[in-house]
């Protein structure tokens, strides 16, 4: 009989419980005694939902008060030394101030968890790093999970994948350096798991699906020798990507079962079954973890079958990687278009799908013919839905031409005229585009969606804090304005809301970061724009003031990266759908007269595949979707776009054929590191290098700020120098945020001072040496 497990469960709640909880302590409207009841009664809650759903092995570990990755940090006693905390008696706040920084040190790093919309906390390395005992957590978790009579799976971050995903903090060694001293560390860890009767031990390794250097692939074996030593049983997991390449030492290695993603890759099962060792297990993720579509059962149970046959127990059922990213429960969407509704499966209806699965192998097909049948008359009737299908995109589509994915003439010509119309400062500041909402914005939305409040009285709330935010962007001295999106409750949901072939949840949930939740829209159908989406708005900013105010309009690309795709045709081809929509709002915003159009891309380098012989298709769609969104302006017209939090020197070739006139990028966290690649890769074009942190309630000073433009001053030239936050000011307070923007503006000046001091010493030097 097959065992069923789970990688990982969503953590935040079903009515995003977590967050909420999180959020009041942070503001100390709970103490730390409700915090961490609530955190109890999720953990129980949703390991008993797994349980009953048939889950023979619940995952602990998985939840996390900010990050897994966090989670790992703490537990190996590894926070940063400069923080200055004792890693064996780590509170609660310090693991806080780890994520969000603090008055005296800045937050650890950021970045995005392989190609999801998830971030994580970048661990910290250098030579001294210690790793040793840490929080004890876990191992309560564990005692919980074992009260309750459940059969705990705990879940670890495996050691290679902890220290690929870091980044050294100094100069001259490798974090690959630190495994010898690691390794004892997990292994005390795996012993302490196992003398409190810990069978089985998830170590998720999925850096397998990279393209790994030597060094590093020959490093897993003798690790796992060592690590297998400890005690109990270790399943070394594998997902987002195919990791055929490593069938044959992993069949071979210290590891008592391997878990692979049949549904990212389902070619590799048949490199694994093939004599696979009779001592080991092998799990295969047979329910897609990261998209919200039932699962063709009868595949699936193909699947299953055929290794069922050479492995018999031996085969374990699973979803394909942990269900953090995907909302926790259909059943709660009571408003959903019932038929777009029967095409949807969340966790707890994926668990149920694992369970007919697991079902069928057990009893034989016969045993669930009705669920089958079931399901593919549902993806029958999804397939011939007239909701998917709409011939006019189709034409539009086909009647592209390559002038459509081009501007007018090059930067080098355009940036002049767009200077000369814009008449900002050197150093021209900006920012992302959002600011905070406030509760009232919130109450004014939430009054509207209801009833309650009426369209003109909504858009007068509206009006209101578009007027508030242009009037506090012109007493802080800022160049370039923005409306700061008061209309919007989400970046993405806000246009799919006004696009045909998107779908909305009411509590369709997923963890960004943090505390951050995100509301993902499902792509379910071809995608259309019926009018005009922000140029009202925009236009109302810009009557408010006589400089310039940015159009802000999400891409192409994040506006698929971060919603649920439809499975039923290219991406590329609803990206270019897509595309064609916000084009549609670009010609508008300029004919309306707005002088600078922002696309923010910062999924941009997330839907990179995992190995670098699939990423020159997608890079090609994705700049051919960028560009047929943003080239149909003039050359006067300026074309922003913004990305955060990636990593981008492996993508900088693709990230100038988009070609806009100034991008903006997260630099801060890595104090202005980025940039490196930027200046070797010599970027053409303008650049706004992020100069604070607006996921940390910190305010750096003025001359931090200062600091950091310098520092990226001597990797681009200044001439092509913006200065702005790293990202939207939606999530932060006013105060914060006007006293952030007051310096960022101050260290703006300072550079333009000294850079018209230096201008004026060169030009007596000239007359002097006349």
């Amino acid at each position: 009989m097959a065992v069923t497990h789970s990688l990982g469960f969503p953590r935040i709640g079903a009515g995003r419980e977590l967050k909420q909880a999180v959020e009041a302590y942070w503001a100390g409207r709970a103490g730390l005694a409700e915090l961490m009841e609530t955190g109890r009664q999720l953990r129980e809650r949703h390991w008993k939902i797994q349980s009953h759903s048939g889950i023979d092995l619940v995952p602990v570990g998985d939840f996390a008060w900010y990050d897994q990755m966090l989670n790992m940090t703490a537990l190996l006693g590894a926070a940063p030394d400069r923080f200055g905390f004792q890693p064996d008696v780590l509170t609660l706040d310090q693991y806080f101030q780890l994520a969000r920084g603090n008055a005296e040190q800045p937050a650890m790093e950021m970045t995005k968890w392989f190609d999801t919309n998830y971030h994580y906390i970048v661990p910290e390395f250098d030579r001294e790093t210690r790793f040793g005992p840490g929080t004890e957590w876990l191992f309560d978790e564990v005692e919980e999970a074992k009260a309750l009579r459940l059969n705990p799976k705990p879940v670890l971050i495996g050691p290679l994948t902890y220290l690929y995903l870091g980044k050294e903090r100094q100069a001259g060694f490798g974090r690959l350096e630190l495994l010898p001293r690691l390794l004892p560390a997990y292994a005390a860890i795996l012993r302490r798991l196992h003398a409190a009767g810990v069978h089985w031990v998830q170590m998720d390794e999925p850096i397998l699906g990279l393209d790994l250097p030597p060094d590093w692939i020959e490093a897993f074996a003798p690790a796992y020798a060592a690590l297998a030593e400890a005690g109990p049983k270790l399943l070394l997991a594998t997902y987002f990507a195919s990791v055929a390449e490593h069938a044959v030492w992993l069949k071979s290695s210290a590891v008592a079962g391997v878990h692979i993603d049949a549904v990212r890759a389902p070619e590799q099962v048949a490199d694994f079954v093939e004599e696979f060792p009779a001592d080991k297990v092998l799990s295969l993720g047979l329910i897609d973890g990261r998209n919200v579509w039932r699962t063709d059962l009868r595949r699936a149970l193909d699947l299953a079958e055929s290794a069922s046959a050479a492995l018999g127990e031996r085969l374990w059922l699973a979803p394909s990687c942990s269900l953090l990213h995907v909302p926790q429960d259909l059943e709660l969407e009571t408003s959903l278009n019932p038929e777009i509704k029967a095409w949807l499966a969340f966790a707890v209806q994926k668990l149920e799908e694992l369970a007919v699965i697991d079902k069928g192998l057990r009893l034989g097909r016969q045993a669930v013919a009705a669920e089958l049948a079931e399901q593919e008359r549902l993806l029958l009737a999804r397939a011939q839905s007239p909701l998917t299908h709409d011939p006019d995109v189709k034409r539009r589509l086909e009647g592209l031409s390559d002038a459509d994915f081009r501007r007018y003439s090059p930067f080098g010509e355009r940036c002049p005229l767009q200077r000369e119309r814009l008449r900002l400062p050197p150093f021209p500041t900006t920012t992302i585009g959002s600011f905070p909402q406030t509760p009232a914005i919130r109450k004014a939305r939430a009054a509207h969606r209801s009833g309650e409040l009426n369209e003109a009285a909504y858009r007068d709330a509206m009006r209101a804090a578009i007027r508030e935010a242009i009037g506090k962007q012109e007493a802080l001295g800022l160049d370039l304005l923005v409306h700061g999106e008061a209309e919007r409750n989400d970046m993405v949901e806000y246009f799919g809301e006004q696009l045909a072939g998107y779908a909305f949840t009411k509590h369709g949930w997923v963890q960004s970061y943090g505390s951050r939740c995100v509301k993902p829209p499902i792509i379910y159908g071809d995608v259309a724009r019926a009018k005009p989406m922000t140029v009202e708005w925009i236009g109302y900013a810009q009557s408010l003031t006589k400089k310039p105010v940015k159009g802000m309009l999400t891409g192409p690309v994040t506006m698929l990266q971060w919603s649920f795709v439809r499975d039923d045709q290219p991406r590329a081809t609803t990206a270019l759908q897509i595309a064609l929509a916000i084009r549609d709002e670009v010609a508008d915003l300029e004919a309306a007269g707005v002088a600078a159009i922002q696309i923010d891309e910062p999924a941009f380098r997330e839907g990179l595949p995992l190995k670098a012989a699939d990423r020159a298709d997608y890079l090609d769609w994705a700049v051919k979707a960028f560009r047929l969104a943003s080239c149909g302006v003039a050359d006067d017209t300026q074309i922003h776009t913004h990305m955060c939090y990636s990593e981008f020197g492996d993508i900088l070739p693709a990230i100038a054929a988009l070609d806009a006139d100034v991008i903006t990028v997260e630099t801060c966290r890595s104090a202005m590191d980025l940039l490196e690649a930027f200046r070797v890769f010599g970027y053409p074009n303008d650049i706004g290098p992020g100069v604070y942190d607006i996921h940390s309630p910190r305010v750096p000073a003025g001359a931090e700020m200062r600091a950091l433009l310098e520092k990226a001053a001597a990797a681009v030239d200044p001439e092509r120098l913006w200065v702005n936050p790293d990202c939207g000011l939606k999530t932060r307070q006013w105060p914060e945020v006007e006293q952030a923007l007051a310096n960022m503006v101050e260290a703006a000046r300072a550079m333009r001072e000294a850079k018209s001091g230096l201008e004026s010493a060169g030009r007596k030097g000239a007359l002097k040496r006349a």
